[in-house]
């Protein structure tokens, strides 16, 4: 089979397409032949290994989501069998013909969505959702999100509208992408080099994070609340915490599918339902084949992308 690998930390430049052995599926495994793989900020990030995203152990597979057809079931996995399309966490690995997906955090892919849909929705929905439901806004609480034009942060966008918030601003790093999150339901578009980010907001959905923190973290109103879900690290203001009487949570996908994990699958309904419904749209920014890895890398890195990048064995 293909697969992505790098050998050295690094840029885009640093991925390579290689022949490989398939992996056996072990206990609780699908071994799954991949018809799109999702391209995230965290594995790009993961590829430099600078500490922020965490380094993967070289060498090292990339990836962190998968859509597929399952052609084998590892022991003590129940409820999945050969044939079955399914989409699915990965968190390493993914980059790849054939990939491992833990049995638990797979989904059947309805039989009217692709696998390309599956990949765009899922993931990012699932963290959409997670950040949103542990913000818990309350009637009339504003929300700003930071990334809000990536692949989680205009799912994030959506969701807040569903749920009622009277006020979403989209924060992202480009006036050029005002027009697609207006489209998407925004209330107000802000960029990063603004002196302001007009009123503050009850909760700030940071999917930035690194240099960009402690401007999420100024854009909280009093008594306000910052949900922390990048990997882009930085540094947390002790005294801008007390004085304005705010509070930050960080949430990690791996930790949320193991602590709520009611939650999880009440949200993974959630999404299907609202997407088959046509109340939730997954943008697919480009489908590159995994020959293009690099090119996709780049566009994560430049920020360039407008909802999801996927890649197509």
């Amino acid at each position: 089979m293909r697969r992505v690998r790098f050998h050295a930390y690094g840029g885009p430049e640093v991925l390579r397409v290689e022949e490989a052995e398939p992996p056996v599926a072990g206990p609780g495994e699908l071994l799954v032949r991949t018809e799109a793989i999702g391209v995230t900020l965290p594995c790009v990030r993961r590829t430099h290994g600078d500490g922020n995203g965490g380094g993967d152990p070289l060498p090292a597979v990339p990836g962190g989501e998968i859509a597929g057809t399952v052609v084998a079931v590892g022991p003590e996995v129940t409820g999945f069998a050969v044939g079955d399309r399914v989409t699915s966490l990965t968190f390493k690995g993914s980059y790849a013909e054939l990939a491992l997906a833990p049995a638990f955090l797979a989904d059947r892919i309805p039989d009217d969505a692709s696998a390309v849909e599956a990949v765009a929705l899922v993931r990012s929905g699932q963290v959409a959702l997670a950040a949103l439901s542990t913000a818990a806004p309350r009637d009339g609480e504003s929300v700003l999100i930071t990334g809000a034009a990536s692949a989680t942060g205009h799912l994030a966008v959506q969701l807040a509208k569903l749920q009622g918030v009277p006020r979403v601003v989209a924060a992202v790093s480009s006036a050029a992408k005002a027009e697609f999150l207006y489209g998407l339901g925004a209330d107000e578009v802000v960029t990063y080099d603004q002196d302001s980010w007009g009123e503050p907001a009850d909760i700030v959905l940071d999917g930035v994070g690194g240099e960009l923190l402690p401007r999420a973290l100024a854009a909280v109103t009093e008594g306000g609340r910052l949900i922390f879900f990048n990997s882009g690290g930085g540094t947390v203001p002790a005294y801008e915490l007390l004085a304005g009487s705010k509070t930050v949570t960080g949430l990690t996908m791996r930790r949320f599918t193991t602590v709520h994990r009611e939650r999880y699958e009440r949200h993974r309904a959630q999404l299907w339902e609202l997407a088959g419904a046509g109340r939730l749209r997954a943008a697919v920014h480009a489908e590159l084949p995994l020959e293009e890895a690099a090119k996709a890398h780049e566009i994560i890195e430049a920020r360039a992308n407008l909802g999801k990048v996927v890649l197509r064995p």
